[in-house]
């Protein structure tokens, strides 16, 4: 099956731009809202992205990364659609169309393929922990979406730069496998984050050619 890794962080602190390293030919970005890349590479990219575009994207994929970058406004957008809905009906739903892309990823997706999703923070009303940023509290208690995931990175910019933390237990709910990361603050290279991963899970790497003609 295929790995799906969350990346959260406020805005500004580096999510995106820990794509810099990659080359076009080694991944594919799909953006849930319609932003520049903060970078000068170009790199693929698919804008306003919704779920069904997504889903069709990785039923046949050509790259063994992805990213789905500002995943939150799934839900954020989908909300504001529904506004004049009444009842809670509508909040376990939009938690389970997020539950089931990542599904769809974990079991339909191929296993030599890693999906990066970005997420912006909050802290959480009771554990007062950094989380990823969800549509309020009632969907909170329908889906905690870091417990669907073994790899939570956290971004933050510090006196040194970008950088993410791998492991945070009393702050965030940052996390990783054990001996994953070599330390607890690591530079937010996201290239050399997949490269850690595949190693740790006996995963094939990236493609080596950086001239391939590059598609979606």
């Amino acid at each position: 099956m295929a790995k799906c890794v969350l990346i959260m962080g406020d805005s500004g602190t580096g999510k995106t731009a820990s794509l810099r390293n990659f080359e076009p030919n080694e991944i594919s970005i799909f953006n849930v809202t319609n932003k520049t890349l903060p970078f000068r590479k170009k790199l693929p990219i698919k804008q306003n992205c919704s779920y069904v575009d997504i889903a069709e994207g990785l039923k046949n994929p050509s790259k063994k990364a992805y990213v789905i970058d500002d995943a939150s406004y799934l839900m954020v957008f989908e909300s504001f659609d529904r506004a004049q809905e009444v009842g809670f009906t509508k909040f376990t739903e939009m938690a389970k169309k997020f539950r089931d892309i990542l599904d769809f990823i974990s079991t339909q997706v191929p296993d030599d393929i890693i999906v990066y999703i970005t997420m912006h923070t909050e802290s959480d009303e009771e554990t007062h922990k950094i989380k990823p940023k969800t549509i309020g509290k009632m969907l909170d208690q329908q889906l905690r979406i870091e417990g669907l995931f073994t790899i939570v990175l956290r971004a933050i910019q510090n006196e040194d730069g970008y950088k993410f933390v791998t492991k945070d237990d009393s702050i965030s709910v940052a996390k990783s496998p054990m001996e994953m990361f070599d330390a607890e603050i690591i530079d937010n290279d996201l290239k050399e984050v997949d490269k850690i991963i595949r190693e740790y899970y006996d995963m094939p790497p990236l493609a080596k050619t950086t001239n391939a003609k590059s598609k979606k």
